[in-house]
């Protein structure tokens, strides 16, 4: 990708000197999973589901916290659609988990920009 640049009369390409490391799409996907750990109540949530090995109730989740159900679900949703947790339903409930290898990849997220 060069830049137009001119030179008395003439118009030449000057190669950027600067080119960044990352996609469109990666930037992309990589503010979005940055976006939802941006958030205290979701880094909170985080914390807690990533001290179980297992599946955590949803209802166990809100009994954990002062906020109520919905907006329990809606920073569930976030971490969700980043990837970051996932669920799975049974019966009346959902049980979330986090997903290691995501949390690992928001570390070198992070670790690459160091």
């Amino acid at each position: 990708m060069n830049r137009q640049g001119t030179i008395g009369n003439s118009t030449v390409g000057i190669a950027p000197k600067f080119a960044p490391t990352l996609s469109e799409d990666e930037a992309v996907g990589q503010a979005r999973l940055l976006k939802a750990l941006a958030d205290p109540t979701r880094l909170r949530i985080l914390s807690l589901l990533s001290r179980h090995e297992g599946e955590v109730c949803v209802f166990e989740i809100v009994e954990s916290f002062t906020l109520e159900q919905p907006t329990i679900s809606h920073h569930l949703r976030i971490l969700r659609d980043a990837g970051l947790v996932d669920c799975r339903k049974k019966g009346l409930w959902a049980y979330y988990y986090v997903r290691r290898e995501a949390l690992a990849r928001a570390g070198e997220v992070i670790n690459g920009l160091a």
